[in-house]
């Protein structure tokens, strides 16, 4: 089975509905996931925003999401979903918000595109304390069964 992520708040390649922004109740979307590869110890979501700020002139890649060691037994995260209500055992990273939790799309100008990434690790990782993207990324480096990529755009 592949590995798949999927949101039933919008399609691949679609807009994500309003209310998962900053011009709506910026609250995370749901998303499930199936196909987790055998020998899979953990998981971990990054959702980012690679047009920031501008999609003709894009200068960075803003960080909208960032989990880690999510148990691989969870087949994905409710709507809205609070630290307290996270599978067991997943920590949380920091968004360039310099905050834990979920921050919503909320360009500035243009259509942007929101990647959704769920990787499938070989390994739990430890030593890590709110990390940032690069960080997590650093950390994952090697340890990478496969990647299931979900892909929404928005604008203002």
């Amino acid at each position: 089975m592949t590995f798949t992520l999927h949101s039933q708040a919008f399609e691949e390649g679609h807009a994500i509905p309003a209310k998962y922004t900053c011009e709506g109740a910026d609250i995370s979307p749901p998303l499930t996931w199936a196909g987790v590869p055998g020998g899979t110890r953990s998981l971990a979501l990054i959702i980012d925003d690679p047009d920031a700020p501008d999609p003709k002139a894009p200068k960075m890649t803003w960080v909208h999401w960032v989990l880690y060691n999510i148990s691989p037994d969870a087949s994905g995260l409710a709507e809205k979903i609070a630290s307290a209500q996270l599978p067991l055992g997943t920590q949380e990273g920091v968004n360039d918000w310099q905050r834990t939790g979920y921050g919503g799309p909320c360009p500035p100008v243009g259509r942007h595109r929101y990647f959704h990434k769920l990787y499938a690790l070989d390994t739990k990782l430890k030593g890590l304390s709110k990390p940032t993207k690069a960080q997590l990324e650093a950390a994952m480096q090697g340890h990478v069964i496969a990647q299931a990529t979900l892909v929404g755009t928005y604008q203002k």
